[in-house]
């Protein structure tokens, strides 16, 4: 079996804001082709930051790449305009969905199309197929988004990303204020979107259990630095990310401890840290 080319290379970045305050420290990580790839940690961490970097978001919070370097398909994308990030297929779904709360469902989704220059037919073709990954939409299309349950609004934030013929998806904490199973509802589709129309997908998530069952990679960070990483199933049986991120285990005395970095693996991962 081939292995899958890289789609997004991150080398080393730091990002500050305002000229002053660092929030990622020497950030690496790849996204493969066609892959599944989770951000991990807690509130913080600086998950949203990263992808914020990789979308060229960050003028916008007065944020800058000052280090290292963000390449897709091996070109360097730093100096890009969101737009052209769009142009190339990159979409971030924000965190807090940010759907138009007076347009109709089926106008927020026809939003995402508004860059395409391939013609109405294509674009209802489009829709269409969001519609079949999500049957609810479609019942909904003629209701005010501002009317509609938050599920519904994350599912049209995404469905409104897949308009526009995404390659890979930036997808921002997409369980938050969502309930349980709504969770569940939203990672079958992305599983599904990337089985079936082979999108690639970058998300940041706080839920760790839920995005390591659909990730096929994993990236924890913890204070703007990336403390461990590897294949999702890995990360799952890891002792420190069952005691720290998945609820399981504990100090043994009955005290949390307050900082991954308090485990041996820490110590062991100190090369990310240099």
């Amino acid at each position: 079996m081939s292995t899958p080319s890289i789609l997004l290379n991150v080398n080393g970045i730091e990002v500050i804001y305002n000229h002053v305050i660092l929030v990622l420290k020497g950030v690496s990580l790849q996204v493969p082709e066609g892959k599944v790839v989770a951000l991990l940690g807690g509130n913080g961490a600086g998950k949203t930051t990263t992808l914020r970097a990789v979308s060229n978001l960050l003028r916008g919070e007065r944020g800058e790449v000052t280090k290292g370097s963000v390449e897709l398909r091996g070109e360097r994308i730093e100096k890009l305009s969101t737009a052209d990030m769009v142009n190339r297929g990159v979409i971030q779904v924000m965190e807090g969905r940010h759907c138009f709360a007076h347009l109709t469902i089926e106008e927020n989704l026809l939003t995402g199309a508004y860059t395409r220059k391939d013609g109405k037919a294509a674009i209802a073709a489009t829709l269409e197929k969001v519609y079949n990954f999500f049957p609810r939409l479609k019942t909904r299309r003629t209701s005010q988004a501002a009317y509609t349950s938050g599920g519904e609004q994350q599912m049209c934030a995404i469905g409104r990303a897949l308009m526009a013929n995404p390659k890979m998806v930036l997808l921002d904490e997409p369980s938050m204020g969502l309930a349980p199973q709504i969770v569940e509802e939203v990672f079958e589709i992305v599983k599904d979107l990337n089985q079936r129309e082979k999108v690639t997908f970058l998300l940041a998530e706080q839920n760790t259990n839920m995005a390591l069952r659909y990730a096929d990679y994993g990236y924890i960070l913890e204070s703007g630095r990336i403390v461990m990483d590897g294949a999702a199933a890995d990360l799952r049986e890891n002792e420190d990310v069952k005691e720290f991120y998945l609820g399981m285990g504990g100090a043994g005395d009955g005290s949390p401890r307050k900082s991954f970095k308090d485990v041996k693996s820490y110590k062991r991962r100190k090369r990310w840290l240099a």
